[in-house]
């Protein structure tokens, strides 16, 4: 089995030694690096465990025959575009459970339209850790509220809607809500 599980996290600027802490429980750096170089054999509950750590589907983690990849030609940053120093490629990208969608129709705040945010449900006690984050929360007779997490107090979350000059909007003991992980824009 060939595993991309280095590509994922040099794409999410993590060492080694940041993916064995984050891993439960925590691993050493020295493990994890044997896990990608293949000298070390990855089963799937190293592979699980890894893929949390990384927060990405394990699935991702995995090259399989007949699986297409985008080669990297150039890496960008402050001092331009610069060829990369060994060969590294982007995985398409693959939806995880838990995984709804939200099609932007028209421009607003950091979205475009046209743009797909991929969101992962949460259940109300996970509510803490998506805040600051951009949340879809579902409202009553089918509508929904789109917006950044900004507080909570008790069963209570203050949401600012994307926009300028949008006014904070408070809602009672969601069922569930969805946090934004993955933006697909096509230019």
């Amino acid at each position: 089995m060939i595993t991309r599980i280095r590509e994922v996290r040099k794409a999410k600027g993590l060492t080694l030694e940041q993916v064995g802490a984050l891993c439960t429980p925590p691993t050493t750096a020295q493990t994890i690096g044997r896990l990608e170089t293949g000298t070390r054999t990855v089963s799937v509950n190293w592979l699980n465990r890894i893929a949390r750590a990384l927060g990405v589907a394990s699935s991702e983690l995995v090259a399989l025959p007949g699986q297409s990849v985008v080669p990297v030609a150039a890496l960008l940053g402050p001092e331009g575009a610069r060829a990369p120093t060994r060969p590294l490629s982007l995985p398409p990208p693959a939806p995880a459970n838990a995984m709804i969608g939200v099609q932007v129709s028209g421009s607003i705040g950091d979205y475009r339209s046209g743009d797909e945010i991929w969101c992962r449900r949460i259940l109300p006690d996970e509510f803490s850790s998506a805040l600051n984050r951009d949340l879809l929360l579902p409202r009553h007779a089918g509508r929904f509220l789109f917006g950044r997490l900004i507080g909570r107090e008790d069963d209570r979350l203050h949401i600012l809607p994307l926009g300028s000059g949008t006014r904070q909007q408070v809602i009672s003991d969601p069922p569930w809500g969805a946090v934004a992980v993955q933006l697909v824009r096509r230019l």
